[in-house]
């Protein structure tokens, strides 16, 4: 049953340990609404506090994902929440994926449920010819006056499908973990899940990088060994990423770098 206008639980102190790694002025704040976690993470970063933060909303006016989407859901109907934290990873490439590995190994530890990852930043669920959409991640960053080159304040925004949302305007329909788990999973269920692991493996990407995540990601891709389209129409075969995070494909004319911030890849029957 959804929860409807019942009352949700945050149980804070649970998750208040889990956030002890970011340091010791990190803290969990749960918000009954905002415009979006990670605009309200940014506008506190510009304005001076870049204290390391997971914030929750239960409800987002105006959520978005990658390439301006929206990304809406009623109230106990997707856990939507953003950590903020100074960040100085040796390489910045494939930070996403490393998050979305942390969130889909707690979610999914059997792989039981169907769940892959979809380069840069999508959970699907299903086939990879008929997915659906349970969660995305939508990174942002925020020069802070006075820092090195290298950090930044860095704001890693995730919603995740409790339940499949009403309406949409992603390419796919939408999916959610209700599916799976039962319809009384609540938002906190799922954060109570995934914080722990995907707090510690942001700390391990900004020491090391994605390479220690590349084995993990080979398990969970969903575009490896499909027929890819790349936006500007070349087509190829998917090969995976390197240790950097960037997509291979091999095309007629050689294999090609697709890296995120230049391309949107789809596949070659046409979803997104």
């Amino acid at each position: 049953m959804r929860a409807g206008n019942a009352s949700l639980h945050w149980p804070l102190a649970q998750l208040q340990p889990s956030v002890a790694v970011l340091g010791g002025d990190a803290h969990v704040e749960v918000l009954p609404e905002i415009d979006s976690t990670n605009s309200e993470l940014m506008r506190r970063a510009r304005s001076g506090d870049t204290r390391p933060c997971v914030l929750v909303a239960e409800y987002q006016s105006a959520g978005r994902g990658r390439q301006g989407r929206s990304w809406l859901g009623e109230r106990a109907d997707a856990l939507t929440f953003s950590v903020g934290l100074m960040l100085a990873p040796p390489d910045w490439s494939g930070l996403s994926l490393a998050v979305g590995v942390c969130v889909a190994e707690e979610l999914d530890p059997q792989r039981n449920f169907g769940l892959g990852l979809k380069w840069p930043n999508d959970i699907w669920m299903g086939a990879p010819t008929a997915p659906r959409k349970l969660a995305g991640t939508l990174i942002e960053t925020v020069w802070v006056q006075g820092d090195n080159a290298a950090s930044r304040y860095t704001v890693i925004g995730i919603g995740i499908n409790v339940h499949p949302p009403h309406s949409s305007d992603l390419g796919i329909p939408a999916a959610g973990l209700s599916q799976c788990l039962g319809q009384d999973l609540l938002p906190a269920d799922v954060l109570l899940t995934v914080l722990p692991s995907l707090l510690s493996g942001i700390k391990r990407f900004e020491a090391q990088g994605f390479a220690p995540f590349q084995a993990a990601f080979a398990q969970w891709d969903v575009l490896k060994g499909q027929t890819l389209r790349l936006s500007d129409g070349r087509e190829g075969m998917g090969c995976g990423v390197d240790k950097g995070g960037v997509l291979q494909i091999d095309t007629p004319a050689g294999r090609v770098a697709v890296s995120s911030d230049e391309v949107s890849v789809r596949l070659a029957a046409g979803v997104t």
